[in-house]
């Protein structure tokens, strides 16, 4: 005889009322704001970045607020709602720093306790990022290559995103007291060439910089760890809306390409690549999902849920981009349709936070598997 009935603790994948409107809000503001072609424009312009939508978007849908507690100045929502709006930025590839000030440096503060900035991201007043390479992965034994001296603080972190726009770099820092992580507003940038050429990359360098302390010993390592973490979930879900964005615009391009009298998206060949891209999406929906759900409530499951999303779905968006380009035939080649976009951000998310290799080794190790 069976036992009886016990309600599943697993959290539901699908979106709810709140955060399909969130989605809808954001949505509307980056069709109207970042568009491909405005997108295109801009990375050949000195300006990659999109301030200015930046703005529009803390302050008409408080995105840079959502994992912030109320008490703090935020909207008191939480990483779950961050990944809804990953999704979208994803979709729409638009040039903003919320990587960077949005997830990496507002999950360090808010690991480390940290209030006063935080308030200031949240609002969207301030942007920050967190001064580690964007190669970085949860659990680098990396060493820091910047080194504090009381609070002057020395040394250069290469390919760092949204450093070129932050008024604040949250640097982590090694002394004769152990591992720190500062606050600073005094620092160098010089522009690092990256692949992704919405997603700018930039060399900070300190020269004795005074900086505020935020976090010390353990302590500092943990937030930098949590925010790493945090950014692997959170740049799955991008990934996630990325692929999702490749498969609707390959499917609706192939029901109107005519190619010997019927559209090539009635032929079997691509049918299957189609179906099989579909699977692989649906797949990665409910990794992206339910890696941004554990994240949100601190789950012990959290760990397993990043590496297996961040494996995933970086592949799965590379694949997307790449059929996207193949099934648009010569014109997806062209300058002038988005998909080389699509493309780029996919192969550059591929090694952001770990590559999939890295995410595997540790999810190897963390379910007692042996690394090849």
């Amino acid at each position: 005889m069976s036992g009886p009935v016990v309600a599943s603790a697993f959290p539901s994948l699908l979106h709810g009322e709140h955060e399909q409107e969130l989605r809808a809000s954001v949505r509307r503001l980056l069709t109207d704001r970042a568009e491909w072609r405005s997108v295109l424009a801009r990375t050949e312009s000195d300006a990659p970045q999109d301030l200015a939508t930046w703005q529009l978007l803390a302050s008409q849908t408080g995105i840079a607020a959502l994992p912030v507690p109320e008490e703090l100045g935020g909207a008191g929502a939480s990483w779950r709602e961050t990944a809804t709006v990953a999704e979208e930025l994803g979709r729409s590839i638009a040039p903003v720093p919320f990587l960077g000030s949005a997830v990496l440096a507002t999950a360090a503060l808010l690991s480390a306790g940290e209030t006063q900035l935080l308030a200031q991201l949240a609002s969207g007043e301030r942007t920050a990022t967190l001064a580690v390479p964007l190669s970085t992965w949860p659990g680098s034994d990396r060493a820091w290559t910047v080194t504090a001296s009381g609070s002057a603080l020395t040394g250069t972190v290469t390919s760092v995103v949204d450093a070129r726009e932050a008024d604040v770099v949250l640097v982590p820092a090694d002394g004769p007291d152990g591992p720190s992580l500062w606050a600073v507003e005094q620092f160098d940038v010089s522009p690092r060439t990256s692949l992704d050429m919405t997603r700018p990359l930039g060399d900070v360098t300190l020269t004795g910089a005074t900086g505020r302390l935020v976090a010390s010993g353990q302590a500092a390592r943990t937030a930098v760890d949590d925010a790493l973490t945090v950014g692997a979930a959170m740049l799955a879900s991008e990934q996630l809306g990325l692929a999702e964005q490749c498969l609707d615009t390959t499917v609706a391009y192939v029901k109107t390409r005519f190619q010997f009298g019927r559209p090539i998206g009635s032929y079997q060949g691509l049918k299957h690549r189609l179906a099989n891209l579909y699977v692989e999406v649906t797949r990665a929906r409910a990794v992206a999902r339910y890696a941004a759900a554990c994240v949100a409530h601190g789950d012990p499951d959290t760990a397993v849920a990043v590496a297996v999303a961040a494996s995933l779905c970086s592949d799965v968006a590379v694949l997307a981009a790449e059929e996207c380009v193949q099934m648009h035939g010569g014109i997806g080649f062209t300058w002038e349709h988005p998909a080389h976009l699509w493309l780029k951000r996919a192969k550059a998310d591929q090694i952001a936070l770990g590559t999939p290799d890295r995410h595997q080794g540790t999810l190897a190790g963390l379910v007692e598997l042996p690394v090849a």
